[in-house]
């Protein structure tokens, strides 16, 4: 009886462990996927296609995972070419959809903090711009 039990666990954890790499990889491709489509989007110029795989990207959430950066760096892009452009509104979207795509995450810790801190700085600093209009 002993024995069954052992060969149980073992089985359990093997399922267990199977389980979450299963989840890590879907993840893991799910995440690179939205980036690639966010990519080609930003490359034709379709802010709203560029947003929505970016954004979608950094939901996909694995920590330290580089293309979370990179995802994060192409949000702030965006923010930045609408700001120059003189379109306060687009800045605005980019900046939130940043800040709340970091938000939204949960980890043992607030992912993103400081992309967090730089868009509520952005965003202080365009909302009079936005009313002004």
């Amino acid at each position: 009886m002993d024995e069954r039990i052992k060969k149980t666990a073992v089985n359990a954890v093997i399922i267990v462990v199977l389980t979450l790499l299963l989840f890590l990889a879907g993840t893991w491709w799910r995440l690179e996927t939205q980036f690639r489509a966010g990519e080609a989007a930003f490359g034709k110029g379709d802010f709203t296609g560029a947003l929505a795989g970016y954004e979608s990207a950094i939901h996909m959430y694995i920590p330290s995972h580089p293309t979370i950066a990179k995802a994060a760096q192409r949000l702030w892009q965006l923010g930045e070419i609408a700001e120059r452009q003189g379109d306060v509104n687009r800045a605005l979207i980019a900046y939130r959809a940043l800040r709340s795509a970091f938000y939204a995450d949960r980890w043992l810790t607030q992912p993103g903090a400081d992309w967090i801190e730089r868009c509520d700085q952005k965003i202080a600093m365009l909302v009079p711009l936005q009313r002004e209009r």
